[in-house]
This record gives C-alpha cells, structure tokens and sequence, in this order.
C-alpha cells in the first residue's frame, strides 16, 4: 500500500475479527477511512464490504440484525456528534437486546492551522466539536474510547469486540479524530486468538440442586422466558425439560420464539397488562432469560411462590429500578443451565410418573383450551380486516425458511398468538423499545441468510419511524428483498391505551380526543415504491387479503421488495 495509516489498521483489524459488512454513513470526519477502503478495494485487498445507509437508524438497525441471526458482531461508521445522536433509538435497541455491534465515530479535527493531515479546512469543523461526544451513547454502551494513535488500534478494536461478544452482549464505540486516523504507522499485527470473549457460566452445583428440588416439590411449577430463543440448543433444552416434568411455560413480551406455540406446554403469551391464571396460581416459577417476566400492578405470583431467576444480567445494572422477589439469582448463560438441570433430572430414579401423566393432561387441557379460543378470534369477517384474521392469512406464507420480524406494538400479542410460531429462529423482535429497528434489521438479516424469506409484521407508525424511504433505497440497491405487512389502524394506538389505562373516564375518553391521529394517512406502501422500486398494494377487503400477500411473497421470492398496507379498523372509532 502507498501508506499504512490507522485507518489501514483499524479496517485490517475488523477483518481479522470477523467483521463481513460495514454500514456506513460517512461525513467529512472519514477522509482516511475512504481513502484506505478505495486503496484497498484498488489492490484486491480483503476488507469488509461497504453498506451505505442514507440514515443512521438504519445503518445500525441493519447491523443489529444481522448479529441477532448470526451472532457475529458488524461494524457501523456515523460521522461525529450529528451521527451518533441519529443513532439513538438503534443504540437502545441494540443495548436492551443484547447484541454486539462496533460502532466507530469520527471526531472533528484536533488542529486547526495545518500543523497535522487532516487538520481543520471546513466550516462544519468548529460546529460539531463537543466537548463529551462519548458521553451521548454512555449509557448505552458496554465500552466506549477514542482512538489516539495508530500504534495500538489494533488492541483497541479487539478489545472492543472482546467485550461486546462477552455476556451480556452489547454495542461498544470507539471515536478517532481526522489526525490520529491519518497517522502513518508501521503495520500493525495482533494474535487474534487471544482476544476471543469470555466463555459462557453455567450454575452452581448446589444451585442446581435446590431448583430440582424446589421443582420437584411444587404442584403447580411454571417457566417464564422472554429470549431463550437467542440459542436454539436453549429452546432444545427448555423443551426437554417441560415435556419431561410437565412443566408449563409462558411466554412474557418474547423477543423470539422460545417455545414451540404448538407443544402442549406452552400456555401463551403475556402483554402489558394481561392477567395469566398460571403464573398467578403457580407454587413454583423458574424465570429464565426474560427482563420483564411480568407486571406486578397487573399479575404477579403468589407471595408464597418459589421464584428462581437466571439471566446472563440477573441483576440488570441499567435498569435504574427493577426489582423481583426471588429465592436466589443466577447469572449463567441459559443453554449451559437447561444442559445442568436436565442431567440432575435424568438422575433421579424415583420421580412420581402418575403425579407427572396428570399434570400433563391438565395443562395440556388449558393448551388446548387456550387455542380454541384464539382459533374464534381469525374467523374473518364481512366488511373489516381484523389483525387476527391479518395474522393467519400471513401464517399461510411462513415455511421453514421464513424468519419473521414482529414490530407490531399494540399487536404483538396478537401476533405472537396467531403466528403460531414453533422453530428456533422463525420470530425476532428487537429486544429494545425504540420503534423503527424492523427495516433495517430486515436488511441485515437477508445479507446474513440470503437463502432465507424475511417478512416484516409491524404498525403504521413503527413503519414510519424505520425510514422506510432509506431502508428500501438500501434494499434495492443491496439487493436484500423482504416482505413488509403494514397493520395499519391510523395512528398511535399505544399512547391512547395508555391513556385510558390511567384515565378511563378522563376528558380524553369523553372526547376522544389521543391526538395520535395520521389523518390525512400517507400512502405509506407508495414511499418504499418511490424509494426503492418495491411491490406497492394497499388492502381493505378481507376477501383480496390472501391473494395479496401471495403475489407480493411471489414478488419478494423474485427478488423485489414488497410493501402491503392492510386497512385494519381506525383505532379512534370506538373507545377501548
């Protein structure tokens, strides 16, 4: 190469780490940068290759989905303070659902007479320098640290991604001003083998003996996860060890699919505000992988109930106040502790088979029971499309190489409910509460699974909040095809639940007045059509819907991205 700067380093470094894709906003912060990836690129040179996304949001959100399908951490390129503060709901979402991702910044120039290349030759330069541009994603991150010299960014970017590969998983950043990525440096080599995350815990031996015993003796046990699903040999385990004793396992706010909807152990889902006769009931419940395994205001377990709690973050460091009763936590990883109270379980000779047989036909009656009346609910109807009768004519489309990408809000239950989802890996949300991650995570789960149909389920507003103009230009022009399907009811309808959650006779409810109308709506399927060439159909019959969603599936399977916007009743037509 002509000159082996730190940018030369810190792309050899990424490659050495694994790192296949870069999603990158650039700015005038990154001369160095494009110059090592065009010199690169110029000499055949291996590097990782370059997404460029119009919006950060996007950027990252693609990055997050491609390491929640792959668990290999990418790397996403924002320019200076203005780009990391774009980045802001996908930092969260990345954060809460923990999934690695580098993200680099750069910083304005240092120098401002020439005394250094890259020194300071633009107006933008003394705007966009602040004095803590770190400080703005702290919060977020598991390690952040500015780049200084080239000598050591090799370590820099390993240590990094040693530590967002280490549980719990999280985004790590680094910034580097113009002059230090610059500097000419000799080249730099590591041993990469020395860097690799910190292996996974599993439990005590004495901790695994008192959860088989404290299980054993309860009548009524219940298992609650919300992101077991993370690992599919933790879902092979979980399910080993509830048709083994019986054991009945809700759902709360699932992140993935944790449990096979169609086992007769798994006995549903829980939402905000939901009350579930089992975990109210339950003498014993085991809490695995799962943040919010309820809502106390709502639904919470009998004081007198045994609770465990094991979670690679049991104590949730982030969370300023979270708290649950429990007899003792555990942090271990979940698949490592399933293995370890599966094997103390298959040791015991003496199990009460007949206690277990009845049990067992008993939550398989509530299973059953529970399905019947979800099965009521996607009855279509005459003139209106019901998001339950939307979600079984999407189940129509799903096979096993289908992943699906649920953002729907106030219909995540229902989805969850109706997708009747039953493999490792066919649903991911994004772990986080900052709407819009679906677009761009759609994006990079295609780069990573090619092979694999991706379909979006989400709301009009999180359709809007994904940037649909920037994730359908980088769609197409990457060529990662995926299916969108719009439940579309006018507007926020979460605001207004909450709302009437608080106030339910307030002057709000009075007047209908939420004001989270989106009348006059857009043409929301028309923006991505614009942006980036894709199938555009808008749907209000429930006798069109199927053949709609089957010719835009046709449509994606060729190659082209599709959009369906699905009429559901507007949400501010009746009060809930």
């Amino acid at each position: 190469m002509q000159k082996y700067t730190t940018s030369t380093a810190f792309l050899e470094a990424l490659s050495e780490a694994g790192v296949s894709y870069i999603f990158a906003n650039l700015g005038s912060d990154h001369p160095a940068l494009i110059e090592s990836l065009a010199e690169f690129e110029k000499l055949g040179k291996t590097h990782p290759s370059v997404i460029t996304c119009p919006h950060e949001m996007v950027a990252l959100s693609a990055a997050h989905g491609y390491a929640q399908v792959t668990g290999q951490p990418q790397a996403v390129i924002v320019h200076v303070e203005c780009g990391t503060q774009n980045l802001g709901g996908a930092i969260h979402n990345a954060a809460k659902g923990r999934v690695p991702v580098l993200i680099f910044a750069g910083a304005s120039p240092y120098t401002e007479e020439n005394e250094l290349i890259g020194s300071r030759n633009e107006y933008i330069h003394w705007v966009q320098d602040v004095f803590d541009q770190r400080g703005i994603v702290r919060g977020y991150t598991k390690y952040d640290n500015e780049i200084r010299t080239g000598t050591n960014v090799k370590q820099l970017v390993h240590r990094a991604l040693q530590i967002a590969k280490s549980d719990p998983k999280g985004p790590v950043y680094l910034m580097g001003p113009r002059e230090a990525m610059e500097q000419e440096v000799s080249p730099v080599e590591i041993n990469t083998t020395l860097w690799g995350p910190v292996a996974p815990a599993g439990l005590p031996p004495a901790g695994v003996r008192d959860i088989v015993h404290d299980l054993l003796c309860a009548k009524k046990p219940l298992i609650v996860t919300s992101y077991v699903g993370r690992s599919v040999e933790a879902v092979d385990e979980l399910v080993r060890l509830c048709d083994s004793l019986a054991i009945p396992v809700i759902e709360s706010v699932p992140n993935f699919m944790n449990f096979p909807s169609d086992n007769p152990m798994h006995c549903g889902y829980q939402w905000n505000g939901d009350r579930h006769e089992l975990l109210s009931n339950a003498d014993f419940v085991l809490v695995i992988d799962s943040d919010i395994p309820w809502i106390p205001t709502t639904n919470k377990p009998d004081n007198d109930c045994v609770v465990y709690y094991i979670d690679v973050d049991p104590l949730k460091n982030q969370m300023p106040l979270w708290y649950i009763p429990a007899k003792q936590f555990f942090a271990a990883d979940a698949t490592i502790a399933l293995q370890q109270l599966n094997e103390c379980v298959h040791s015991i000779a003496n199990l009460d088979n007949g206690f277990i047989r009845t049990r067992r036909q008993r939550v398989t009656d509530f299973h059953n029971r529970q399905r019947t009346e979800w099965q009521i609910g996607e009855t279509p109807r005459d003139d209106v499309i019901t998001p339950e009768y939307l979600t079984s004519c999407v189940r129509e489309l799903v096979d096993d190489d289908t992943i699906v990408l649920s953002e729907g809000i106030t219909n995540f239950s229902t989805i969850c409910k109706h997708l009747r989802a039953n493999r490792a890996g066919m649903l991911q949300s994004s772990g986080g509460g900052s709407l819009g991650w679906n677009g761009g995570a759609a994006v990079g789960i295609k780069l990573a699974l090619p092979q694999k149909t991706v379909i979006n389920l989400v709301g009009d507003g999180t359709y809007m909040f994904s940037v649909p103009s920037s994730v359908h230009w980088v769609a197409n022009k990457y060529h990662t095809p995926f299916l969108t399907v719009i439940y579309n009811n006018g507007g926020w309808k979460a605001p207004k639940m909450s709302t009437l959650a608080v106030h339910p006779k307030g002057a709000a409810a009075q007047t209908n007045l939420f004001y989270t109308d989106f009348d006059p709506q857009p043409d929301m399927a028309k923006i991505a059509e614009a942006a980036g060439g894709a199938f555009a159909r808008k749907v209000k019959e429930p006798g069109a819907l199927l053949d709609v969603l089957q010719e835009a599936l046709a449509v994606v399977q060729g190659g082209r991205s599709a959009v369906v916007d699905v009429q559901l009743p507007h949400h501010s037509s009746t009060l809930l």
